[in-house]
């Protein structure tokens, strides 16, 4: 009798659940039936009907049954007649026969009369209740107990939590989830911590909470399989979590779309999550729109972001102006941005005024945004120190920018350690920078490494045995970046090794962008395999680009053909390119140039 009053305790939040698919035929056949024997005097027919009447709505046909039933010690028609009582509005009334019932050991009665305690204020009241009823296995009772503790920071609320979620209730699965899913982003660098398995358990209890319908279990789930590469299956779980409401899986469905190359369905999402106030979504939106040239509609969707408390959207009207150059505007809302807190936004007002020629405005926001965390200021104000001459305090803020991964700035640290004569920590920076894909410090890493290089090998029979070094693969790597010095260097590398066609290779791609010592190897190179014309072509170019020995080869050249007027014009111009020893030779071959042309 007890156990089937109990099932008909539908309690959870002071409501029944109407079940949507229930016999309506079977429930009146068995409603009579009950209900005659009821009439015949039978209380366990007494405490059905009225549990039976009472989910049903109907309250004044339940009362009578739930009292009698009651009065003959039925203790889950005193938890039901408590219900009943509630749902009329008198709270202390249905106290009274939940605790009638509680006292006589119904589970459901407990967790109501906890949840009555609480709503009152009376926290140690509502814990006994809650715990007698979790103890008793009311999954309910487990629930609002774990809720309560949780709410004073009570340890063992992971303990009542995780009970109700093992048995089956969905808010305790996804509240369970959320906080092991704490526990672990706060012990993340804990070199001890088991990471693999705490971030299974948290998936494991999202998965359980979504599958019963938890729209934000799922929308978490969605992201944890996003995260590790899963995408197909986030996609559905975002998709299901949207279906039911969910903005921020709208939004987040959106950008997977997008990503995927579908950016007409990613809009569809994400229209639909904006217009439920994700400002993410209004941002992304406004992103779409601005790439496709309709800067009215971005600007509408940016202000929409804003409006929705997302202090993107500013940020994102700030760069839309600047792009327009609507320079007053944009520092108007990069100005909104920055005190809304912002650290991109503080960076990009900085370099408006700094352009603008207001570098004492420019400065504290420089260090407003890297005080916040952002890299590019922490290395703009490294730029305006340094363009000051306040050399200790650019190292410093290059230094920040360079641990947190700045290329440009881990370059700057690396020079200024060369400068010092610290090679070691210079090789390091260096290492950092090179490896972010810097062209220059992939250069001046090799030249370090070059510089410390033994002399090669030479096999038994006097051949020099060559195998690539560390030194040769960063300066390829410079010079397929386009790095001039660096071809120039790989091209006499290819040169002393005997590779002719690989030196004028890159000494070619060298001059070709400009570099003067390039074009002047490449005309050595091509006057050794008989081109002097051509080779005169190159060297020429590098001259004119102030090379002295170039001068210098044109000068001879021009004499052996005997166009002396024109050989003492390039003699004359390495006389004043030097270097001294260049220049030396240049003011030689000129004079007796000059005394040949008077003979």
């Amino acid at each position: 009798m007890d156990v089937m009053g109990d099932k008909a305790t539908l309690l959870e939040t002071g409501r029944f659940v109407q079940p949507s698919d229930r016999d309506e035929t079977g429930e009146a056949v068995e409603e009579a039936r009950q209900r005659l024997a009821a009439e015949a005097g039978d209380v366990e027919a007494m405490s059905v009907l009225g549990a039976m009447l009472l989910r049903r709505g109907d309250l004044d046909g339940a009362e009578p049954q739930l009292r009698a039933a009651t009065a003959a010690g039925d203790r889950a028609a005193a938890n039901n007649l408590g219900v009943l009582l509630h749902q009329r509005g008198y709270a202390d009334d249905a106290a009274g026969w939940w605790r009638i019932a509680a006292v006589a050991g119904s589970a459901p009665a407990a967790h109501a009369l906890g949840r009555h305690h609480r709503e009152r204020g009376d926290e140690p009241a509502a814990e006994y209740w809650l715990r007698q009823s979790a103890e008793q296995g009311h999954v309910l009772g487990a629930y609002a107990l774990a809720d309560l503790l949780e709410h004073r920071g009570d340890t063992a609320t992971e303990q009542w939590m995780r009970v109700a979620a093992e048995r089956g209730h969905r808010e305790a699965a996804y509240r369970l989830a959320r906080a092991l899913d704490r526990k672990a982003a706060d012990g993340a660098d804990s070199a001890d911590g088991d990471e693999g398995e705490g971030a299974g358990e948290v998936e494991q209890w999202y998965r359980q909470a979504a599958a019963r319908g938890h729209q934000r279990a799922a929308l978490h789930l969605g992201a944890i399989l996003e995260k590790r590469g899963e995408l197909k299956e986030a996609g559905r779980w975002y998709l299901t979590s949207a279906k039911e409401g969910e903005a921020r899986a709208a939004c987040a469905l959106g950008f997977l779309l997008r990503d995927a190359g579908d950016t007409e369905s990613a809009a569809v999402w994400w229209l639909r999550a904006a217009q439920d106030g994700d400002g993410n979504a209004a941002n992304a939106l406004g992103a779409l729109h601005a790439e496709r040239g309709e800067t009215q509609t971005a600007e509408r969707w940016y202000r929409a972001a804003m409006d929705a408390g997302d202090v993107n959207g500013a940020y994102n009207l700030g760069l839309l102006c600047a792009e327009q150059a609507r320079t007053a505007q944009a520092e108007q809302w990069y100005r909104r941005a920055a005190y809304a807190g912002h650290r991109e936004a503080a960076n990009a007002l900085a370099i408006l005024l700094l352009q603008g020629g207001d570098a004492s405005g420019a400065e504290p926001w420089f260090s407003k945004a890297a005080e916040a965390g952002s890299v590019d200021a922490a290395f703009n104000l490294g730029i305006l120190y340094a363009g000051r001459g306040e050399d200790a305090d650019a190292l410093r803020w290059y230094e920040r920018a360079a641990g947190a991964g700045h290329t440009e700035a881990a370059l700057q640290v690396g020079t200024a350690r060369l400068r010092d004569g610290d090679e070691r920590d210079a090789e390091r920076y260096l290492r950092c920078a090179a490896g972010g894909g810097s062209p220059e410090a992939a250069y001046r890493l090799a030249a370090v490494l070059d510089a410390r290089r033994p002399p090669a090998p030479a096999h038994e029979l006097g051949e020099i045995a060559h195998e690539k070094t560390e030194c040769e693969e960063w300066y390829e790597r410079a010079a397929s970046q386009g790095h001039r010095r660096a071809q120039v260097r790989v091209g006499m590398l290819a040169s002393a090794r005997g590779d002719v066609v690989e030196a004028a290779r890159w000494y070619r791609a060298a001059a070709e962008a400009g570099s003067r010592n390039g074009a002047f190897n490449l005309g050595l190179l091509l006057a050794r395999e008989g081109s002097e014309p051509e080779a005169a072509v190159w060297w020429a170019r590098a001259a004119e680009a102030g090379h002295g020995r170039a001068a210098l080869r044109l000068a001879l050249v021009y004499a052996r053909r005997g166009e002396l007027a024109e050989g003492q014009r390039w003699a004359d111009l390495a006389v004043s390119l030097g270097p001294g020893e260049v220049a030396e030779r240049a003011a030689r071959l000129r004079d007796a140039l000059r005394e040949e042309l008077s003979a």
